[in-house]
């Protein structure tokens, strides 16, 4: 098991990216907003460049190349390492089963296919659990808060609390099966990967 190197979300989001094909940091940035995950996670040159660096002397990345067009400035090439590998999959799954950060979680289910199918379903029904006992635990509290004549207007957060919750359930609820199913696709596909990869290109 790799020793946790502290990752950030972007950390994981450019680490995840690199198992596509190596690239340059520009290019990471352009593929990373082309598919909109700046919705989750922001994304600038200053922060990007120094979440490379900072991959780069954990040794989860490493420099496998140098190359320059015209009169741009030279473009190092990152390629992922199997420790940076390893250290998204620990990352998934320490988020995916039970974190209760927003952001986090968000990236971890965007990145929830680099670990196997069956360990997916089993972090999620775990997810699924804590959620539900929440739900519970915040509902009796609000039956409790009617019982004592609490006025709404106290309670507008803890509201919409419970019905996130509750949607967060139902979704999970449908979801775990339809993954657990052969019929829905899951794991490495390098053909579905080159052909989006080559799409962003050309556009």
């Amino acid at each position: 098991m790799v020793k946790d190197p502290a990752l950030t979300p972007l950390g994981v989001m450019v680490l995840a990216l690199l198992r596509e094909g190596d690239m340059h940091p520009y290019e990471m940035a352009r593929l990373l907003r082309a598919r909109r995950d700046d919705r989750i996670v922001p994304i600038s040159a200053g922060t990007l460049y120094h979440t490379v660096a900072r991959l780069h002397g954990q040794g989860l990345l490493e420099e496998v190349g140098v190359d320059r067009e015209g009169n741009r400035p030279e473009r190092t090439t990152y390629a992922v390492t199997p420790a940076g590998t390893e250290a998204v999959r620990e990352w998934v799954r320490r988020e995916l089963g039970g974190s209760r950060r927003r952001t986090p979680f968000r990236v971890a289910l965007a990145e929830a296919h680099n670990l196997e199918r069956d360990e997916v379903v089993e972090l999620l029904t775990q997810r699924l659990e804590l959620l539900r006992h929440e739900l519970e635990t915040l509902s009796a509290a609000l039956d409790g808060a009617a019982t004592r004549a609490v006025p709404e207007q106290y309670l507008l957060e803890v509201l919409r609390h419970r019905l996130l919750l509750q949607a967060d359930v139902d979704w999970l609820g449908d979801l775990i099966p339809r993954i657990a199913s052969p019929e829905f696709s899951w794991g490495p596909d390098p053909d579905h990967l080159l052909a989006k990869r080559k799409a962003h290109h050309d556009g």
